[in-house]
């Protein structure tokens, strides 16, 4: 009779691009959002939580069908009945999506929010990027006024600047509206149609089915001809020039250090006129301290020509932690009876938190303890959670053994921890209702009633 053996079962792991956030990596998030949502709060702006899972036709109505989100990125799923389900890709649609399905648009304008969660999409695992990542984002709908966008990147910089960021920098365009970005699509198409032959087959393919894109494109065949391409602020309208050059006047009114690129378009439909990145690199972004009045008032297109004659040759950098833009038209695109001028931003925060220099922001719930609570038997065992909880209540926080039973043990952990009290409860004190409360620097101790023990902490520490 032959033994049959069974399969060694292989424990589960969590699939390729995600993490198990735990310890200090959770409270570096939840420090990070604290610190966004209270400047964000002091802005005005309210917060907003979407669904995790939006209905498919959320993100191809308005982020588009030929956008590389949407084609290789998007995880969907069919569900009984057949409704076709998504991982949310990004924020803004589904905020758009809440804001038209809410009847946000009864409420004063514009409406400001924020958010904070976990975004799904098939990216190449990589340093800094995730198939589960987290953003941060602020959007503002219902005003197409130029201070709104320069709101809108001023709180962005603020935000990263006291997460730790020391080189923020923002990268600015304008990419026009419907009405005077036609004319410039059809010049590009043209320009890369000549060049056809040599650019990569991505490209090849964008020009028939979204042009713009042309200049979104990484591919080292393809920069040479990105950086020689017709460049958008020669073909805007009036209206679109005039919002850009008063975007660019408020931001240098702030003193937010900005360049103008030219080939910066995003990679989604449903953005119009003002278009942002954010990045962090020490050459690029240093700020310089400028005499007054040295610096001359000039036209958008004038602002164009000074930052390209400063700006040296050579590729964006690839740390881009936050990015946006203005986004007139996705309203309509999901279903609204009119346009929605609306702006917004969305932060990588697991790209902030993975700079060097990025300050460890320590989260509301995190409180260094300050007590080490030890206990010997059963009966102080029984009186233990009694004592923590009034310590709680006191909002005192401590650190436990309360698996551990040997006194020299505890002590030992005490030492080593470095707080400033020990709490010590045996059997003669679980009988008395007292504790032991020892001061570790001097070793002194003292012996105090529970009911009084939340004062004495407090005075102590």
């Amino acid at each position: 009779m032959t033994k049959t053996h069974k399969a060694k079962r292989e424990v589960p792991t969590r699939p390729r691009g995600t993490r198990d956030l735990l310890g200090n990596v959770f409270y570096n998030f939840q420090g990070f959002f604290e610190k966004a949502a209270d400047i964000a709060h002091y802005y005005g702006f309210s917060p907003i939580e979407t669904p995790i899972l939006e209905k498919e036709e959320v993100f191809t109505s308005g982020v588009g069908t030929h956008t590389d989100i949407v084609q290789k990125k998007m995880y969907t799923l069919r569900v009984r009945g057949g409704e076709k389900l998504a991982l949310r890709p990004e924020g803004t649609a589904s905020i758009m999506r809440a804001y038209l399905e809410g009847g946000m648009h009864t409420m004063p304008q514009p409406v400001l929010l924020y958010y904070y969660g976990p975004f799904f999409r098939h990216d190449k695992p990589q340093r800094g990027r995730f198939r589960e990542f987290f953003q941060f984002g602020l959007e503002a709908l219902g005003s197409s006024k130029s201070i709104v966008d320069a709101m809108i990147i001023q709180v962005t910089t603020t935000i990263l600047k006291e997460a730790g960021l020391k080189n923020v920098c923002v990268l600015i365009n304008t990419i026009g509206d419907r009405d005077c970005r036609p004319e410039y699509i059809r010049e590009l198409a043209l320009y890369y149609r000549k060049h056809l032959s040599s650019i990569c087959p991505h490209c090849r393919q964008r020009i028939k089915v979204n042009p713009l894109r042309l200049l979104d494109c990484k591919d080292e065949r393809c920069l040479p001809f990105k950086e020689e391409a017709p460049q958008m602020l020669g073909f805007v309208c009036t209206a679109c020039k005039e919002h850009f050059k008063e975007v660019l006047e408020y931001l240098e009114a702030m003193r937010v250090h900005y360049e103008i690129d030219h080939s910066l378009v995003r990679g989604i439909d449903y953005y119009a006129r003002t278009v942002f990145e954010i990045i962090d690199d020490e050459e690029r972004c240093q700020t310089k301290e400028k005499e007054k009045g040295e610096k001359k008032k000039e036209t958008g297109e004038d602002k164009a020509e000074t930052q390209e004659e400063k700006k040296e040759e050579k590729a964006l950098p690839s740390l881009v932690v936050a990015s946006g833009g203005r986004y007139d038209g996705l309203g309509k695109q999901l279903g609204g009876k009119k346009d929605v001028p609306a702006i917004g931003v969305a932060i990588g925060v697991d790209r902030v938190l993975e700079i060097g220099e990025t300050h460890l922001l320590s989260p509301r719930i995190l409180k260094k303890p300050k007590i080490y609570f030890i206990q010997i038997g059963f009966e102080a065992k029984l009186k233990s959670l009694q004592v923590i909880e009034i310590l709680r209540k006191a909002r005192i926080p401590i650190m436990h053994t309360l698996n551990k039973d040997k006194l020299s043990v505890q002590l030992a952990l005490a030492e080593k921890s470095k707080v400033p009290l020990t709490l010590i409860i045996g059997q003669k004190e679980a009988l008395e209702n007292t504790v032991i409360v020892r001061d570790m620097t001097t070793r002194s101790q003292e012996t105090v009633k529970i009911e009084k023990l939340a004062d004495y902490v407090k005075k102590k520490i």
